[in-house]
């Protein structure tokens, strides 16, 4: 009798150790999960500023006046004076 319940003993101490082990496994993949996250959540801000970005300089390129200014820049071109 005294094997049996040294047995049940080692079985139960086995179980603990297995559950703690499963716990402590889902912990660890619960803060890689977190991290990683938080990591595509930083990139999506970068990317949703960036977007911004470029949809106000695409809104500038259709105005005149940065076309006017791009073709002075790039293509040295000069703005006639008017006469009075």
């Amino acid at each position: 009798m005294r094997n049996k319940l040294n047995a049940k003993n080692v079985l139960f101490c086995f179980l603990v150790l297995y559950v703690i082990y499963i716990f402590a496994n889902q912990q660890i993949v619960i803060a890689r999960i977190k991290a990683e996250k938080n990591s595509k959540e930083k990139e999506l801000t970068e990317m949703r500023q960036k977007n911004k970005e470029l949809q106000d300089k695409v809104q500038m390129s259709k105005s005149d006046s940065y076309i006017e200014r791009l073709a002075r820049e790039k293509l040295n071109f000069i703005k006639k004076e008017r006469l009075l």
